[in-house]
């Protein structure tokens, strides 16, 4: 499976990129070997640096260097880590066409299996809430949701410090200067707004409803005065139909923060209204049960923590001394329902048409799917590594992995998914006949054909001749 891989490598031109460091570094071994076959197998099998090393043995090409080899040029590839990203981006515009009028930022953690901080490994909020130290990955990826940039920073730092620096990056290594940036509200810091509000560059980002002022809560909470985004008409959402379930409604109100004019954009989705009160009974029947068992205590801070529904007062009976009791607050499940199905986004984009903004920030999905890939799929955590050097080689790999596979997903037009593509990619084998030759040991299927297709050769053949496979 690793050839179709190779055929995106090479698109890349990966091979030069290695022979341009070699110029600047004195070392033995084959950098541009190393690395081709880490990354094959970080989508392939992916695991240890001495696994991927044990797989790729397998290959029909097996390694000619040495497995400490690969520790070594590990630190060769953490340096030129800025170089690389560049590079391969430049590249992969002749592979594909980039959507680069749209860059999505977001970032994630991958936890370590040791005990002790050190470097950037530092205990921090994880998203799995696992005590163990984590670092942080700061990611762009085009508007198709193809890799661009990435960057790395402790696992105590404030996330939304991240973008700055990395976007530094994106603009001056990459030439992407003009574009408009999408993050979620984790990132949608007045900072990071401002950076993006000038000349050539713009923002959408997500506005948590419950965070604004009271001025704008209201105003937003207000359910009159929508228009439904199939034909703008006025509604009020309290007159909806059975007819309005699949439908989309907004409104739009100028919002002031401190330093910046913006615009400020509210959804309704009766369908995600629906979808957030079964969420919500739910819980609601757990925090039930957890007064009926009296379990009151909160696990960990959690805004989805079914405790949250639990009050305590202190009750007092003829004079006797307080007694505290628990009891289900209905006031705040009222207050939690009122923002059911509601959603908004904030931007500096005024003459823009609302379903086109709404469209940007929805396609906020693909960067949550590369983490899901990275982390899922090509087993990016936990993380072995000790030297902070080797970390970055290992993300830097794992980056390149999820570029190749992007752009391999692009060439197949997104018509298969994740889980057809890895499964038929890591199946696709051979027989080695007495050393003559190959028998393809896979069966052949519409993907397979299209595999090979895009990749510019065949290997579908009752006996392919070892002279055939060194072609390809």
């Amino acid at each position: 499976g690793y050839l179709f891989l190779q055929s995106i490598y090479h698109e890349l031109r990966l091979p030069s990129v290695c022979r341009k460091i070699r110029e600047k570094h004195h070392y033995e071994y084959d950098l541009n070997a190393i690395l081709s076959d880490l990354v094959y197998t970080r989508v392939l099998d992916p695991g240890s640096k001495c696994s991927s090393y044990k797989a790729a043995r397998k290959f029909l090409e097996p390694p000619m260097y040495e497995l400490h080899d690969v520790y070594r040029a590990l630190s060769v590839l953490a340096e030129e880590s800025d170089f690389i990203q560049s590079a391969v981006y430049k590249n992969s515009l002749g592979v594909i066409k980039r959507n680069n009028h749209v860059l999505y930022y977001d970032c994630t953690n991958y936890y370590f299996e040791i005990e002790q901080e050190d470097g950037d490994k530092k205990y921090g909020k994880s998203k799995e809430h696992r005590p163990n130290p984590i670092i942080q990955m700061g990611l762009f990826t085009d508007g198709d949701g193809i890799p661009l940039a990435f960057s790395l920073f402790p696992g105590s730092q404030n996330e939304q410090r991240s973008l700055k620096p990395l976007e530094k990056k994106v603009i001056e290594d990459f030439g992407c200067g003009r574009f408009i940036f999408c993050s979620d509200a984790g990132l949608a810091s007045e900072n990071n707004r401002i950076l993006n509000h000038s000349r050539d560059r713009a923002f959408i980002v997500t506005q948590p409803i419950k965070k604004l002022s009271a001025e704008y809560r209201e105003l937003a909470l207000n359910r009159k005065r929508f228009r439904r985004l199939s034909d703008h008409k006025l509604v009020d959402l309290d007159h909806l139909t059975d007819d309005d379930s699949d439908q989309l409604f907004y409104k739009e109100e100028p919002y002031s923060s401190k330093k910046l004019e913006q615009r400020l954009i509210i959804t309704y989705s009766p369908k995600y209204a629906a979808y957030q009160k079964e969420i919500r009974q739910k819980q609601v029947e757990r925090a039930m049960a957890m007064l009926k068992a009296g379990n009151h205590t909160k696990q960990r801070k959690n805004p989805n923590d079914p405790a949250r529904f639990i009050t305590k007062e202190a009750v007092t009976q003829d004079g006797e001394r307080a007694e505290i009791q628990y009891y289900l607050d209905e006031t705040k499940i009222a207050e939690e329902s009122l923002y059911d199905g509601l959603y908004a986004v904030c931007t500096d984009l005024f003459d823009d048409a609302v379903d086109d903004i709404l469209k940007v920030s929805e396609g906020r999905w693909q960067i949550e799917a590369c983490f899901r890939i990275m982390k899922t799929d090509f087993s990016a955590r936990p993380i072995y590594l000790q030297r902070g050097d080797r970390i970055q080689a290992h993300f830097l790999i794992c980056f390149l992995a999820l570029l190749a596979y992007r752009i391999l997903e692009k060439k197949l037009e997104k018509k298969y998914t994740c889980e057809e593509i890895l499964e038929e990619l890591r199946g696709y084998q051979f027989a080695d006949v007495q050393g003559q030759g190959f028998i393809p040991v896979y069966t052949k299927t519409k993907l397979t054909d299209k595999l090979h297709e895009i990749s510019g050769f065949r290997t579908d053949f009752e006996f392919l001749t070892k002279s055939k496979m060194r072609e390809i």
